[in-house]
């Protein structure tokens, strides 16, 4: 039986990251507005140079000139090139990268995430690797040669919570690599400063622009709601693209839905977009939609956002996805379940309006269960007993 008083508790701890996820919650409270300049980020980039490879007799007179700088084994040399740590941290990181060479635990084009310990104000910080190697062309062989780009700053657990935005980031270096480094002072070293601002900081813009209208963000995102923003900077567009991904539970729910079988679910719907206009201050929102289960994040958003914690921002749009697959979850058994038992169908609907986002579980399950008839006449009656339910508030105790 599902009762008022568990399904609270299991949304209130699912919400209450603050108290649980301590990583995310270290810093102190006092000094709010310059919190966000006070977290430290480094990085640092290397040429890995396989002593295997032909090409490495080319570069020997190169790496000379770094010698300083050069880490050698017998089967590689890693020479920095640049390198936003302080001077005695940067060789303690290249002693770190270089056991972790040799031991075969960097893996071309796969970041690596650990926590290491440097001569740094934080000392222990969460450290992303990644070996990026250098193209050859059909008719050369393989060299083994490329680069080791590094990213520092807080710690392991916040840094695996955007892996995937690291390694896109870090993908984006690739066509600016080459083994002389023509573009290192124009390029290479702008892109690898901004590291932390265009990988990690987007979701604290995004609740930062809208507000307590992040529900209406959070709803679109899980109603698979196309959202157009107007009068604003491309940054900022991107932004709030890169958001709705992030709360978009595409690819994490267990089903054979196909993208196109909730798009086409969507256009019979005949949805309208969710519109977000920058030009005033702050920003107007057109058809926004939202509901009870993403009005009750709002808070936690905000409390995030106040504290200048990127890290703890997403652990709660983690929590915010992972509420939601749970109820998604119950839904397909009671569907199921609703099939043998009209008793089974009472308790699917109680669930559905204690749940507060009957709408857009209903959704999914449309679209899911597209070609099972009896499973459709049973959403066709959730949905209008929520219907019912909806036009006469004052009914329901």
């Amino acid at each position: 039986m599902f009762t008022s008083q568990a399904s609270s508790s299991s949304f209130q701890d699912s919400i209450d990251v603050e108290e649980k996820d301590t990583d995310f919650d270290s810093e102190d409270i006092g000094g709010i507005s310059q919190r966000i300049q006070q977290i430290n980020c480094y990085y640092s980039i290397y040429f890995y140079q396989s002593t295997r490879s032909e090409a490495a007799e080319e570069s020997v007179a190169w790496s000379q000139r770094r010698a300083d700088s050069t880490t050698c084994h017998d089967d590689f040399s890693l020479t920095l090139l640049d390198s936003s740590l302080p001077p005695e941290a940067e060789p303690q990181l290249r002693c770190y990268i270089s056991r972790r060479l040799s031991k075969g635990a960097l893996l071309g084009g796969m970041g690596n995430i650990a926590t290491v310990e440097l001569s740094i104000p934080e000392q222990a910080v969460g450290c992303y690797c990644c070996l990026l190697e250098q193209e050859s062309s059909p008719d050369q062989s393989e060299d083994g040669n490329g680069w080791v780009v590094c990213f520092l700053g807080g710690s392991e657990k916040g840094l695996n919570l955007f892996r995937l935005e690291l390694d896109k980031y870090v993908q984006g270096l690739q066509g600016s690599l080459t083994p002389e480094m023509e573009t290192l002072e124009s390029d290479v070293k702008p892109y690898l400063s901004l590291w932390y601002e265009e990988s990690v900081m987007h979701i604290h813009r995004v609740v930062q622009l809208v507000q307590a209208n992040v529900c209406f963000l959070l709803h679109a995102a899980l109603s698979h709601t196309p959202v157009v923003v107007n009068d604003a900077d491309e940054r900022t567009k991107t932004d709030v693209a890169r958001f709705i991904k992030a709360a978009s539970l595409q690819g994490l729910v267990q089903e054979d839905t196909t993208t196109a079988t909730l798009c086409k679910a969507m256009s019979d719907d005949a949805p309208t977009d969710l519109v977000i206009d920058c030009s005033t201050s702050p920003p107007t929102l057109s058809n926004a939609v939202s509901n009870r289960f993403c009005e009750d994040w709002i808070q936690a958003f905000l409390n995030g956002a106040d504290r200048c914690n990127p890290f703890l921002l997403r652990q709660i749009l983690e929590n915010f996805k992972l509420k939601a697959i749970q109820d998604m979850n119950n839904l397909k058994r009671f569907i199921r379940q609703a099939e043998m038992s009209h008793y089974a169908l009472f308790r699917c609907g109680q669930f559905l309006r204690g749940c507060g986002n009957g709408d857009v579980l209903l959704q999914n399950a449309r679209a899911e269960h597209s070609g099972l008839t009896e499973a459709c006449g049973i959403i066709r009656v959730l949905e209008e007993y929520l219907s019912e339910q909806a036009m006469a508030p004052a009914a329901v105790h």
